[in-house]
């Protein structure tokens, strides 16, 4: 149907078809509906993003409706609620549970082949890792907690090298005799 060859064109084109000089929530979401149709959803700008090209091409804008979608549609992420309090660490116990949920959602958007879904738990990974590291190295931090988030660190790299054995590996580890050593506690987050 449509004949542009890029996402650009064919917003400019969706535009044109609509034979309107201005342009509010109903030619968005028209103009949305032609870009993810054919070039996915991922590929879908913001709705405030899209009148700025649109208004850069002479379209006049009916703001308020614009920026009413534009709000809307940041706060009904399909994500949101998924990555909601799932980052926990003050324990081994909250940090097992929450790579845990971590590999369940990475389970799932790899089930839908969903790359956003994938880049979002591996970000989220990689931000515990990150905070659990700068307590780790923290000098004004009680040196026992400053080694546990300095374990939690390293449960969070397995986990973001090799998640498929990081059952296996911390199972293990918890059994190790270092680890009992150094942290004289047992997890049961089952």
């Amino acid at each position: 149907m449509w004949k542009s060859r890029t996402k650009t064109d064919l917003m400019i084109e969706v535009w044109e078809a609509l034979d309107c000089e201005n342009i509010g929530e109903k030619e968005i979401v028209a103009i949305e509906d032609a870009v993810r149709e054919r070039f996915g959803a991922n590929a879908v700008d913001s709705p405030m993003k899209i009148a700025r090209l649109l208004a850069d091409e002479g379209a006049e804008l009916r703001h308020a409706e614009i920026l009413a979608l534009d709000v809307e549609r940041r706060l009904e992420s399909p994500y949101d609620a998924m990555f909601r309090n799932i980052l926990k660490f003050s324990d081994f116990k909250q940090t097992l549970i929450s790579l845990r949920q971590l590999e369940n959602l990475r389970q799932k958007f790899l089930r839908e082949n969903d790359k956003e879904g994938l880049r979002l738990v591996r970000e989220t990974a990689l931000k515990g890792k990150n905070r659990a590291q700068m307590v780790s190295q923290n000098k004004r931090v009680d040196a026992r907690k400053r080694a546990e988030k300095a374990e939690i660190t390293e449960w969070f790299s397995i986990w973001l090298q090799s998640p498929e054995v990081f059952e296996n590996w911390v199972r293990l580890r918890q059994n190790s005799k270092d680890f009992k050593d150094k942290f004289e506690t047992t997890i049961d987050a089952d």
